[in-house]
């Protein structure tokens, strides 16, 4: 079955289910689970009870954080990895603070722009050597334990050595994805001997073993991120890549360090919604919620065509400024505090036609893929907003095997145009994808939550806010509730919009709206394609409780104790 027709299906079952008001709640597929001395939220159950293990054996959440996320790394491969990146919000609880890590790696120092059109290409590519950057997750789980841990490493990384030595069992929608991609990426450098059974990938139910990468999970827990870096797992990395004639050297991963940043926050209708600065696209959630904020979004109601229009077009205009703007901010001077600002939205929104759908946007003039989303919260009251990702389902393809881990290709991000602001550079960290995000009310933690899955992860994040704040939703409806994705807008890359771009209804907007929305000029139609994964926690802070909600359209599970 190709993925659009699984997705649609599944789309289509999810819309029956909320038809269901046994819940009371017209797009709730579940109930939100509720629990008092801990949550967890991941994409795959293996996960989830590995950090409430953690999390009931006297480790905090970012401990439980960190240990969810090595799991992923065993049991859902294709979306993340010690070879990718990694971003974080935290809540500490002592400190009654937020704190932003970036853990996104950089360009080799070898890979330039005329490196590569030496090679005659004219864009970088998605798979292979080429757009492999210096991974950043393994850094990221040592900065966020350094600075809040309280087990050990070794304790932390204990569950997901056992997966990958005594196998799991691979679910449905994994193994879906696993067998979708193994035929374009199966003859990239170590992928069929570590990933397929002889080029036959996993099935449903099958179980699944990765010993090297226990291997390389036990040297981390044992010896710390230096031998990631600086030991023997950067050694075979560094002679894997030369053996392939690749760019990534010894010399790149001991030079990484992750970064230690300051969430930015837009309010919205009282409530202070925080993203991450570039060089991700967090920022853009925030620019289109002050531009939605301008309008009556309660009174036109969910799935009115109104409403969507005005979304779309909100989308549509952030984009062109992420295209223009948001790139590394240690190579250019990105203009955030202008871009989120509540006088830019007010002359942005000026811009939208109520009636029709706008062809194209220029971005505003100042001075100047897969993925996985977990978020963790403990008794003491920290909570933790977790995105981790090799970008394309298992990156690059490209598996160094002595380790079992696919390398990202987050370098199919850069701009190879050398006026842009996203432009390849040697030591320069692309264009992000991947987004953390947290909202706070009245100075006290409230939702930690995330929407994983390349462009839709803004989209999603508005989506979701939207639902709960202006909609009324509570945690698992506004994840369950129908979503749109705008494709075909500009990007980083360099990509313009192509005609307005495309707009993909998922199952369960009335046709009516669908029409509407086409008699405005918008190409839109219904898509069964990915509309992202959503995680989330909310702190109820009057009776002391945690609410958990977990993507219904993945093998993802919120639990609690």
């Amino acid at each position: 079955m190709h993925k659009g027709i699984l997705f649609m299906a599944l789309s289509i079952a999810l819309t029956a289910l909320s038809q269901d008001r046994l819940s009371g709640k017209s797009y709730a597929t579940r109930s939100e689970v509720i629990a008092q001395n801990g949550m967890a939220a991941t994409s795959q159950p293996l996960a989830t009870q590995a950090a409430l293990d953690i999390l009931k054996k006297g480790g905090n959440a970012i401990d439980a954080a960190i240990a969810a996320n090595a799991v992923l790394a065993v049991v859902e491969p294709m979306s993340n990895g010690i070879g990718g990146d990694l971003f974080a919000i935290v809540w500490d609880a002592k400190t009654r603070k937020l704190y932003g890590l970036n853990a996104s790696g950089r360009c080799p120092k070898s890979l330039t722009i005329q490196a590569v059109r030496e090679k005659g290409i004219e864009k970088i590519p998605t798979h292979g050597i080429v757009p492999v950057t210096v991974p950043g997750c393994v850094d990221g789980w040592f900065e966020l334990h350094k600075k809040f841990g309280a087990l050990s490493m070794k304790e932390i990384l204990a569950p997901s050595i056992k997966y990958a030595e005594e196998g799991f069992p691979v679910t449905e929608v994994i193994a879906f994805v696993w067998q979708d991609i193994v035929s374009y990426i199966k003859d990239q450098p170590g992928f069929k001997e570590t990933f397929t059974f002889d080029g036959r990938p996993p099935q449903k139910g099958e179980v699944f073993h990765n010993p090297k990468l226990a291997a390389a999970l036990k040297i981390i827990g044992d010896q710390g991120r230096d031998a990631f870096y600086k030991g023997d797992i950067a050694k075979a990395i560094d002679a894997f890549i030369k053996a392939n004639h690749g760019y990534l050297s010894y010399d790149d991963l001991a030079a990484h360090t992750s970064e230690w940043i300051d969430p930015v926050s837009a309010n919205y209708r009282g409530y202070d919604v925080w993203e991450l600065p570039p060089n991700g696209q967090g920022i853009a959630v925030l620019q289109m919620l002050n531009i939605l904020e301008q309008y009556d979004i309660k009174r036109l109601g969910f799935g009115n065509s109104q409403y969507l229009h005005i979304l779309i077009e909100t989308i549509k205009l952030a984009f062109e400024d992420r295209a223009k703007y948001y790139a590394d901010p240690a190579f250019n001077k990105i203009p955030v505090a202008k871009l989120i600002s509540k006088e830019y939205a007010h002359k942005r929104k000026k811009l939208i036609d109520n009636k029709k759908a706008a062809k194209s946007y220029n971005p505003g003039e100042l001075e100047t893929g897969n993925t996985i989303y977990l978020t963790v919260a403990d008794k003491h009251g920290n909570m933790v907003s977790l995105i981790q990702s090799t970008y394309w389902e298992f990156g690059s393809g490209v598996v160094v095997p002595e380790y079992g881990f696919a390398l990202q290709n987050r370098g199919e991000q850069f701009s190879l145009n050398k006026d842009h602001c996203n432009a390849l550079q040697p030591g320069k960290r692309p264009f992000h994808t991947i987004i953390p995000a947290f909202i706070t009310k009245d100075g006290k933690p409230y939702i930690s939550f995330g929407v994983m899955g390349g462009s839709m992860q803004p989209q999603g994040h508005v989506q979701v806010v939207v639902n709960m704040i202006d909609f009324g939703m509570n945690l698992q409806e506004a994840g369950d509730a129908p979503r749109i994705r705008c494709i075909g807008t500009s990007d980083p890359t360099g990509a313009k919009m192509n005609d307005g771009g495309i707009v993909n209804l998922e199952a369960g907007f009335p046709y009516a709206t669908l029409h509407a929305l086409i008699k405005m000029g918008h190409k839109a139609r219904y898509f069964g394609g990915d509309y992202g994964g959503y995680q989330a926690i909310m702190r109820d802070e009057k009776h002391k409780v945690f609410y958990g909600a977990s993507e219904s359209r993945k093998d993802g599970q919120a639990g609690g104790y």
